[in-house]
C-alpha cells in the first residue's frame, strides 16, 4: 500500500492523502453522491440502458416526471446515488427500504444497479454495493437484497464473491397492469 495524491503521485507526507492499494491508482477518480432533482433525466437514461442490457428495452417506460414525483417529492418512495468517474456519470444505484417481519428490522432493497459498459472493470459496481451496505448497517437494517437475472452468470458470481447468497427456494411473484386491476376488484 502507498499514499496517492490527486495526480496519483507518491508522496512522503501522508497528511493530505488517502491510503489506497497499488491496483487502485484511480480510486480518487470515483465519486458517489446522492442524486438530486437535476439528475432525473440521467436516471431515466441509465434505467433505459439497464433495460437494454437486460434484453427488455420496451419494458422501461418510466419518465422524468415519474422520477421527480416518486424520488424527489414530499414523501420519496426511493433513494438513488450516482457514481461519477472523473466527473462523468458512470452508474447508479436505486433502492428503497422494506421491512422483514422475520428479523423485525427494516431492510434495503436494491431495485437497480447499473454501470455504463465503458466504466466497467474499475470497481464502480462494487463501490455502489458497498455504499449501500454501509447505509444498511448505519440504519440497523437486517437485510440487503436484490434480484439478478438467472442468465447473468458474471453478476451472480460477482455477487456471491461479496457474500450474497442466491435464494433458490424463493420465487419472485408479480401482479401488474390489468391483472393488478382485476385483483384489486376481487371481494
Amino acid at each position: 500500500m502507498y499514499w496517492l495524491g490527486a495526480a496519483g503521485n507518491r508522496k512522503r507526507s501522508k497528511s493530505a492523502f488517502i491510503r489506497v492499494h497499488p491496483r487502485r491508482k484511480f480510486f480518487n477518480m470515483l465519486r458517489i453522491r446522492p442524486a438530486t432533482r437535476k439528475d432525473a433525466a440521467l436516471i431515466v437514461a441509465m434505467v433505459r440502458a439497464l433495460a437494454e442490457y437486460e434484453r427488455a428495452p420496451e419494458a422501461a417506460v418510466l419518465t422524468r416526471r415519474d422520477i421527480l414525483r416518486d424520488g424527489f417529492g414530499r414523501k420519496p418512495r426511493f433513494h438513488c446515488v450516482i457514481a461519477e468517474w472523473d466527473k462523468k456519470p458512470a452508474g447508479f444505484a436505486l433502492w428503497f427500504y422494506n421491512y422483514s417481519t422475520w428479523v423485525g428490522r427494516p431492510g434495503v432493497y436494491l431495485e437497480d444497479l447499473f454501470v455504463y459498459p465503458e466504466f466497467r472493470g474499475k470497481g464502480i459496481g462494487k463501490a455502489l454495493l458497498v455504499h449501500l451496505a454501509k447505509i444498511a448497517v448505519k440504519q440497523k437494517c437486517g437485510r440487503y437484497q436484490w434480484q439478478v437475472l438467472d442468465w447473468n452468470t458474471p453478476s451472480i458470481k460477482f455477487y456471491e464473491s461479496l457474500g450474497a447468497q442466491v435464494m433458490k427456494q424463493w420465487l419472485a411473484m408479480r401482479v401488474e397492469g390489468e391483472a393488478l386491476k382485476k385483483l384489486a376488484c376481487l371481494g
